[in-house]
């Protein structure tokens, strides 16, 4: 037998075993459900975000406040913010989020930019998620009250 023809048949007999493991798989369904592609569906469900707890007292002045919830897996690099879909001037009331600050949207010469700075992008250089732990150290630090507004 020519080897071109073993080949083909080969090829042949390697795609009916491999059509027949996908029909087995018939019993799996997409979030759509059974609906086409092209077919006007629901969107999945969202999963339901919690709600910020309460802010915690600052520890200095000119502390970055504090992320009052879980941040694990936020995904924040040069084409993503994951802290912006709910943060954003455009998202803040939505989501219930406290809006990010007019000071993010200036360079270091001050000047106005349309966009979130990129030196205020990276937001977990500055802002850590708080935690309702006893601290490390004692600290005696009292806001001065013509600023704090007590």
């Amino acid at each position: 037998m020519n080897k071109s023809i073993r080949l083909a048949l080969m090829l042949l007999a390697a795609t009916g075993v491999a059509s027949t493991q996908y029909s087995l798989a018939g019993d799996v369904v997409s979030l759509r459900g059974h609906a086409a592609p092209d077919e006007e569906t629901k969107a999945p469900p969202q999963k339901p975000w919690r709600k910020d707890g309460e802010p915690l007292p600052r520890d200095y002045v000119q502390q970055p406040p504090l992320i009052p919830h879980k941040i694990k897996g936020y995904k924040i690099n040069l084409k993503f913010n994951k802290c912006l879909t709910c943060h954003s001037w455009a998202n803040y009331r939505e989501a219930g989020a406290t809006k990010i600050s007019q000071t993010h949207f200036e360079d270091r010469d001050k000047n106005v930019l349309a966009n979130v700075s990129a030196r205020r992008y990276f937001c977990t250089q500055c802002h850590v998620p708080q935690a309702n732990a006893r601290p490390l150290v004692e600290n005696t630090f009292k806001p001065i009250e013509a600023i704090s507004g007590k």
